[in-house]
C-alpha cells in the first residue's frame, strides 16, 4: 500500500498537519503489516530486531519502489540522553552519501553554464600550485584527480583540546593542497578514492555560483524537492533538526562519537538528511525532475583508467561516475554509495532496472550499512532477475 503526499493532503487533512505526512506514511505501512500481507517486511523487522536492543543506538531503513516508500522501519535511539526514539524524520550525518548531492551541485551549474566538467583547477584557484593544471572537474568528480587525501596531510589532534576546536574546515583543505608539490599520479591515468577532490567540488560551487555551498545546496536541490530537514550543516550557523548524534561502542559501554577532527568539511560528507527526505530525493532521481537522463548520463557513465580501477569497500572491483559506485550486484544494475564517519554508516542502494531503492542510516559504528542495505535488497528482489 503506498499514499503519496498530495492524496494524503486531500484525504487526511488536519491528521497530517499534526502528525507530518511521513509520520503517518508510517503509520499507514505499519497497519499494512498488520495484515500478514507483506512478509518481506516482517523480514527486515526481523533482520533489526536482531541487530539493535530498543533502548540502544540504532539504524533507519526505507525501502522504495518506483519512487515511493513501500518499507519504513526504525529502531533504537537518537541520543542516549533524551533517548529520543529513531524515526523517519531523523536527521544522520550521510558522511560520503553527501557526494552524490555534491556532484548534483555541479551538474546544475554546468547546466547553468557557469562550469565546464574540462575546467581546470587553475581556472578556477588561480594561485593553486602548477601540479593542478592538469586536474579537471570531472577528475575531482570521478576520483581521478591523483589529489592527495587532506587527512593524510593535517597534523596529529591533541586530544586535550575539545575536537570540535581542532576541525579542519574546506578553506583549510584548499590550504593544506596549495602546500604540496606534486599529485599523487597523473590526473585521469589510476583511479584513487579522494575526499580531497570533493571538498574542492564544494568550493567550487561556492566560487561558480556565487552562493555558499550549504545556501547552493538549500536553494537548488533541498527546497525545490521538499527535503525540509535535510542541510550541509555548518557548526554555530544552522541547526540539525531532529538530529541524530553517533555513538560506538568501547569495553561494552556506549559513548557519544559525533564529531572528529574532519567532521566540518561540507562537499566530501558534511550533509544530515533523514529517511522522510531522501524518499523525496529518490522519486526526484526516478522521476528526472531536478536533472534530466540526458544530464544525468554522464554521472551514470563509469570511469576508465589505465591502470588498477575503482574498488568498493569490500575491496572487489567496482566502477564509479560521479558520486556514485555504477556496479552491479547479483546481475542487478545499480547505483549506489557508503559513508563511513565517527558514529555514523549510511548506505543508499538503487537497483535501476528494478526501480527499487534501499537505504540504510545508522548512528552507530558496529553495523556495517551497506551489508545490511544488501540484506534489505535480497529480501525485496527474491526471486526477480
Amino acid at each position: 500500500m503506498h499514499y503519496d503526499s498530495l492524496e494524503m493532503e486531500i484525504f487526511w487533512g488536519p491528521t497530517i498537519r499534526a502528525f507530518g505526512i511521513f509520520g503517518l506514511a508510517l503509520l499507514l505501512i505499519s497497519l499494512c503489516r498488520l495484515d500478514g500481507a507483506d512478509q518481506r517486511a516482517k523480514q527486515v523487522d526481523t533482520l533489526l530486531k536482531g541487530l539493535i536492543a530498543e533502548r540502544e543506538p540504532g539504524a533507519a531503513v526505507l525501502v522504495a519502489k518506483d519512487g515511493r516508500a513501500v518499507y519504513i522501519g526504525a529502531r533504537g535511539v537518537a541520543d542516549l540522553q533524551a533517548m529520543r526514539p529513531i524515526d523517519g524524520r531523523t536527521d544522520f550525518r550521510l558522511a560520503s552519501v553527501t557526494k552524490q548531492f555534491t556532484a548534483a551541485a555541479v551538474m546544475l551549474l554546468v547546466r547553468d553554464g557557469k562550469l565546464r566538467y574540462e575546467d581546470r583547477l587553475t581556472d578556477l584557484f588561480p594561485d593553486f600550485p602548477e601540479y593542478g593544471r592538469a586536474v579537471t572537474v570531472r577528475n575531482l568528480l570521478n576520483h581521478t584527480s591523483g589529489l592527495p587525501d587532506y587527512e593524510e596531510l593535517m597534523p596529529a589532534a591533541d586530544r586535550s583540546v575539545p575536537v570540535e576546536d581542532v576541525q579542519i574546515h574546506d578553506a583549510g583543505v584548499l590550504d593544506l593542497l596549495k602546500r604540496q608539490k606534486a599529485r599523487w599520479f597523473v590526473p585521469g591515468s589510476r583511479w584513487r578514492y579522494s575526499n580531497s577532490g570533493y571538498v574542492l567540488l564544494g568550493l567550487i560551487v561556492k566560487e561558480a555560483s556565487g552562493r555558499s555551498f550549504p545556501s547552493f545546496l538549500q536553494e537548488r536541490i533541498f527546497t525545490p524537492l521538499n527535503m525540509i530537514d535535510t542541510l550541509a550543516y555548518v557548526r554555530g550557523k544552522n541547526k540539525v533538526p531532529n538530529r541524530a548524534f553517533g555513538h560506538a561502542k568501547e569495553n561494552g559501554r556506549w559513548s557519544v562519537t559525533d564529531q572528529s577532527p574532519t567532521s566540518a568539511t561540507l562537499g566530501d560528507g558534511g550533509v544530515y538528511s533523514s529517511l522522510a527526505d531522501l524518499l523525496q530525493w529518490d522519486e526526484a532521481l526516478y522521476r528526472h525532475s531536478l536533472l534530466s537522463e540526458s544530464e544525468m548520463r554522464p554521472a551514470l557513465t563509469p570511469v576508465r583508467v589505465l591502470s588498477k580501477g575503482p574498488t568498493g569497500p569490500d575491496g572487489t572491483p567496482a566502477d564509479y561516475g560521479f558520486g556514485w559506485f555504477l556496479n552491479a550486484w547479483k546481475g542487478h544494475a545499480r547505483m549506489w554509495h557508503y559513508g563511513e564517519t565517527a558514529g555514523f554508516r549510511t548506505a543508499i542502494q538503487r537497483f535501476v532496472d528494478d526501480g527499487l531503492t534501499v537505504v540504510v542510516l545508522c548512528n552507530r559504528a558496529d553495523l556495517d550499512a551497506p551489508e545490511l542495505s544488501l540484506k534489505v535488497a535480497g529480501i525485496y528482489l527474491e526471486g526477480k532477475r
